[in-house]
């Protein structure tokens, strides 16, 4: 027990630590900089990189489901996504309702 308790106060001071270095930091630190444009740009290059992955290789459950289901899932889901103003949730739910029906239909229900 007394090794648990050490290793949630080493595991929390660790946390803290850097959470505290940020706060020290946060306020030296111009959000219009060169390095916060740059990182702002690889994290959407990962995000749209993670989306296409998924989208024409995934694994489980969506392997078994056709591309053009996917991709029609994913272009309706796009254009409910603007039409609503941006609503990301409205957008989710449209492309999963989509595709859930695209799905049921193929296997006659």
């Amino acid at each position: 027990m007394p090794e648990l308790a050490l290793l949630v106060v080493a595991c929390g001071l660790a946390t803290y630590l850097w959470r505290g270095l940020g706060m020290l930091v946060s306020g030296r630190v111009s959000m219009d900089s060169e390095f916060f444009v740059w990182a702002g740009c690889v994290a959407y290059a990962l995000i749209a990189g993670l989306a296409v992955r998924i989208l024409l290789l995934p694994t489980g459950t969506l392997a078994a489901t056709p591309l053009s289901d996917r991709l029609f899932a994913c272009a309706l889901a796009l254009v409910v996504y603007f039409v609503f103003r941006r609503n990301l949730f409205v957008g989710i739910a449209a492309g999963f309702v989509a595709l859930v029906t695209l799905l049921a239909m193929r296997i006659g229900f």
